[in-house]
């Protein structure tokens, strides 16, 4: 972040634009719209800027702003597209202490004049710090479009409760999950309804409910975080990661992820690797099951999928055996999402009518499994947490049978950025791997559909030097 957000009251403070183009127009009506006392200075001035003259926060001096004019002034925007000129008054505005915006002049500004969309009393400030204001409009135009004006009619109807909001819920965490339940509750319904006589009527029965007992009991929430992408996030995950007093993510939630979380929330690591786990998985139900009585709402972040070899239903059993409220948000399995991006369908009316997810690891090491009732003709096999034992699971495979030359392919950090594709053969995948050096996590597709990778045209499919694709009508 190259610049600190931040509102600036200027109600009342002296604001002074030069020029008299559009872009004077749009800082003059910011400037005005939130209480300035504005200067325009412009021999003659564009018929935008002549529109608010008359306005009585609103002075126009027909000529190029002098040294003087700038004592006293908060802000100086420089808008005449003049270089000189605007030159000249970053260096008078700087002089008297004056904060500088100069248009299209980086090197002159003390601050970016973001991309806003109003719902008075909110706003909404977006900047790409300099980088593409066009995609701040873009970001503007579809903010605009799906946030409903009422919004801020509510903030200002439950501006009037917030004193007795304070006095009824003490307590600082129940006190922001009792604004939460308000806003996205009954009475939000029924204010963004258009019936404010009910939205009324029903937060004061909030307030004689005793709301600050009914919050103080906790619950844990199980929720799927896909294979890595963020835009593979559903929309429910999204909500309840934004509220959320604590988290437990592991190591397959992307980076990308983690930052969606809301900011004050505490974060704990569980990540576990090979021989490696920062917390046993019993020692992490139990810290989520001790968060919980203390009232919070405990967040289990998971890689894919909870209810898909990510242990959710362990945790769901113990959690729910406390007698804690237990939600399950389910999200896009590594099996569908990696195979999506690298262009690999698990079905296929000509090579795969059936699909199966096995994992390679089971509670007491690798799982010895019936190859020949997974690895066979018309039958797609994923494997999970397999990459560490690739060899192991291919041996056991040919050692039963299965034919050397099905085709097996290897997706290391699916559906993210750096993901790579390794294809081969029963034969041959685990030397192909060993050479690639993956870093993990991988997924491993055993079946004819691999034959297809490359030959889809699958926008996002990634290829590298390793790769040995398999054409469609492979022989393999």
């Amino acid at each position: 972040m190259d610049y600190l957000p931040i509102f600036l009251e200027v109600a009342g403070k002296r604001v002074i634009v030069d020029g008299g183009t559009t872009v004077a127009a749009r800082r003059v009506e910011r400037a005005l719209n939130a209480g300035a006392l504005v200067e325009v200075f412009d021999p003659d001035p564009g018929d935008e800027v002549r529109a608010f003259l008359g306005h009585e926060r609103l002075t126009h001096h027909a000529r190029v702003p002098d040294g003087a004019d700038f004592q006293g002034c908060l802000v100086a925007y420089g808008a005449s597209e003049e270089h000189d000129r605007d030159a000249l008054l970053h260096r008078a505005a700087k002089a008297a202490g004056a904060l500088v915006n100069v248009a299209d002049e980086k090197q002159y500004c003390d601050f970016i004049t973001p991309s806003v969309v109003e719902r008075d009393p909110i706003t909404i400030a977006i900047s790409t710090g300099g980088a593409a204001p066009v995609i701040a409009r873009i970001l503007r135009a579809r903010m605009e479009a799906m946030l409903p004006a009422a919004y801020g009619r509510l903030a200002k109807f439950l501006a009037d409760f917030r004193g007795r909001i304070y006095e009824a819920v003490p307590n600082g965490r129940n006190r922001r999950r009792f604004w939460e339940n308000l806003i996205e509750g009954p009475v939000g319904d029924a204010f963004l309804a258009g019936e404010e006589g009910l939205a009324q009527e029903r937060l004061e029965a909030e307030l004689q409910r005793g709301a600050d007992v009914d919050l103080k009991r906790g619950e844990v929430w199980l929720v799927g975080a896909g294979p890595g992408d963020p835009d593979l996030l559903t929309f429910k995950a999204l909500r309840m990661m934004q509220h959320a007093d604590v988290v437990f993510y592991d190591r397959l939630v992307g980076d990308g992820i983690v930052d969606l979380l809301r900011r004050d929330a505490e974060r704990i690591y569980v990540g576990k690797k090979p021989n490696e786990h920062t917390l046993t998985q019993r020692e992490i139900t139990d810290q989520m099951i001790e968060r919980a009585k203390r009232g919070e709402r405990v967040l289990r972040l998971k890689g894919g999928d909870p209810f898909i070899f990510g242990r959710g239903g362990e945790e769901l059993e113990d959690v729910a055996a406390e007698g804690i409220p237990v939600e399950v948000v389910p999200g896009i399995t590594a099996a569908a999402g990696c195979g999506a991006a690298a262009g690999i369908p698990l079905t296929h009316r000509d090579h795969a009518q059936s699909c199966v997810f096995i994992t390679a690891h089971g509670a007491g090491g690798v799982i010895g499994h019936d190859w020949t009732r997974y690895a066979r003709k018309g039958q797609t096999v994923v494997v999970y947490m397999g990459l560490n034992a690739i060899k192991t699971v291919m041996d056991a495979a040919l050692a039963q049978g299965v034919d050397p030359e099905m085709p097996v392919a290897v997706i290391d950090n699916g559906t993210r950025l750096d993901q790579r594709v390794i294809t081969g053969t029963l034969a041959d995948i685990e030397a192909r791997v060993v050479e690639a050096d993956l870093p993990g996590p991988a997924l491993i597709v055993i079946g004819h559909v691999v034959s297809l990778y490359g030959a889809l045209g699958v926008k996002g499919a990634v290829a590298d030097q390793y790769d040995m694709t398999l054409k469609a009508g492979s022989t393999l």
